[in-house]
């Protein structure tokens, strides 16, 4: 069911409890040639109905792309650790706004998210400790996100699906052992959509989707990503492609695969390489200089329960 809401109404609407019981949710952009790309995320609704997500200036791109594009979709679809009791999927479709002033103390509604995340996530708080804060500052130098609803749907979850048998077709490998999927589409007027669908392997691409969906043909990705109760164990990759509807059902036909962290013994270190990097590159052309953190005030935070 499809209803138009204003931001304020997320106050007391009865999904509100539902959004705050989701340990994460699926945040899609438009990238620049209108792809739409989701990863998954921490969300926190405000006081004012808006919902404030963050990104760190290691991974900008979600924010480069809300500056260029305002229109942004959040999926609330992987229930582990909310514990809901069969939950709906739920889908905030609306505006988001991300100015360039990078955050890195802990305070008002930034510092109400750290501390739920150090409460829901307790891996996190290795990062406060030396030596791992010496090469992993760039995990506190936020930027913050503030998406406006304009519209919540609300859908079953699917039942698990047979997923995608191991094989040659790109990202394969990355989307075996899941049994649903999250599909970054678009709709007529070029707005992100997303939808939790099962996805099976096929000739020349992954079929996903009900054939009723509220989508059109172009480009499109597949999100899958999971974490344990205590949101550790994670792993998240996208496939990139074109949709196509066919004979069979809404095709996926896989153009990329990215997959960040990755799998293997040195992927942490390259991870950490490429982090230090990308922050360097994106202060060097705002002639910013690197923040610096108060550490001990995320501390405090973290011992708070």
């Amino acid at each position: 069911m499809i209803r138009t809401i204003t931001a304020m109404s997320l106050i007391d609407h009865p999904l509100a409890h539902t959004l705050d019981a989701y340990r994460t949710a699926e945040f899609a952009t438009l990238t620049a040639d209108g792809t739409p790309i989701a990863w998954p995320t921490a969300v926190l609704r405000r006081d004012d109905g808006t919902l404030l997500v963050t990104t760190s200036v290691a991974f900008p791109q979600k924010a480069l792309n809300v500056r260029r594009d305002a229109r942004v979709a959040l999926l609330f679809s992987d229930p582990t650790g909310s514990g809901l009791t069969d939950p709906a999927q739920v889908l905030v479709r609306g505006t988001a706004t991300c100015p360039e002033q990078i955050h890195t103390d802990p305070a008002g509604d930034l510092g109400r998210l750290w501390a739920r995340l150090f409460h829901q996530q307790p891996s996190s708080r290795a990062y406060l400790r030396a030596p791992a804060r010496w090469f992993t500052d760039w995990y506190f130098m936020r930027l913050l996100i503030t998406v406006t609803p304009s519209e919540i749907t609300t859908a079953p979850l699917p039942a698990p699906g047979p997923g995608v048998a191991a094989g040659t077709l790109l990202g394969a490998d990355a989307l075996t052992g899941y049994a649903t999927t999250v599909l970054a589409a678009r709709d007529s007027a070029g707005a992100p959509v997303l939808l939790r669908t099962t996805v099976t392997g096929a000739e020349g691409g992954y079929l996903v989707a009900p054939a009723d969906a509220p989508i059109v043909p172009g480009p499109a990705s597949l999100l899958v990503h999971r974490h344990d109760e205590k949101l550790a164990a994670l792993h998240n990759a996208v496939v990139r492609g074109s949709l196509a509807r066919t004979g069979a059902g809404w095709l996926l036909t896989p153009e990329r695969l990215i997959e960040p962290a990755g799998r293997g013994p040195g992927d942490a270190l390259r991870t950490l390489r490429n982090c230090r990097a990308s922050t360097r590159r994106y202060l060097d052309r705002r002639g910013l200089d690197r923040p610096g953190i108060p550490w001990q005030a995320y501390r405090a935070l973290a011992q708070t329960r």
